[in-house]
């Protein structure tokens, strides 16, 4: 247990360098909201959970009555989910609905420990294309996500846990950041 928990904090301690990107995505996220646009989340698994997470945050309280912010995760509408997958491939459940959703102005956060989800990748090209901005929160080195986004916050871990583990940490202070008056 106890390395486990020594290594949690390693990781976390590495993800300081990343505060500047931190900071510059929450305030892109701020800045489309005050314009009246959106943030959008797509992610696979774990971080489908974190995209849910977060984006509920964001509608919701997080921390205090704050007001409630336009935030959709493209990750709950099993419907379209599955109508996509089976008609058009796994590939574009997310691009899809980046094509119904997402409007210039917009930003997209795309979540992938690996920076390599196909259907992520497709949904920040799509998304930038449209004119959103893009976010990758990635691990691993950062992937061909990384590449792509225009801001990139990548954790310094190869394991799925530790990464996932400073997404939700990174996702709430993005959350506290927006949120604040």
């Amino acid at each position: 247990m106890e390395d486990t928990i020594e290594e949690h904090i390693s990781v976390i301690e590495r993800t300081k360098k990343e505060d500047r990107k931190i900071s510059a995505a929450a305030e892109r996220i701020r800045e489309a909201i005050t314009n009246g646009r959106k943030v959008v989340w797509a992610g696979n698994g774990g971080s489908a959970a974190d995209c849910q997470h977060l984006s509920a945050e964001i509608v919701g309280r997080f921390q205090d009555n704050s007001d409630a912010l336009p935030s959709i995760a493209l990750t709950t509408d099993t419907s379209a989910l599955t109508a996509v997958a089976n008609d058009f491939g796994y590939e574009e459940v997310f691009a899809r609905q980046v094509c119904a959703l997402v409007e210039e102005g917009d930003v997209l956060v795309g979540i992938s420990t690996s920076g390599e989800s196909e259907n992520v990748i497709r949904a920040a090209k799509k998304a930038s294309s449209i004119g959103a901005t893009t976010v990758a929160m990635t691990g691993k080195g950062g992937g061909a996500l990384s590449d792509i986004a225009d801001i990139s916050i990548n954790v310094e871990s190869e394991k799925t846990t530790r990464i996932q583990e400073a997404h939700i940490m990174i996702g709430h202070i993005l959350c506290r950041k927006i949120k604040q008056k």
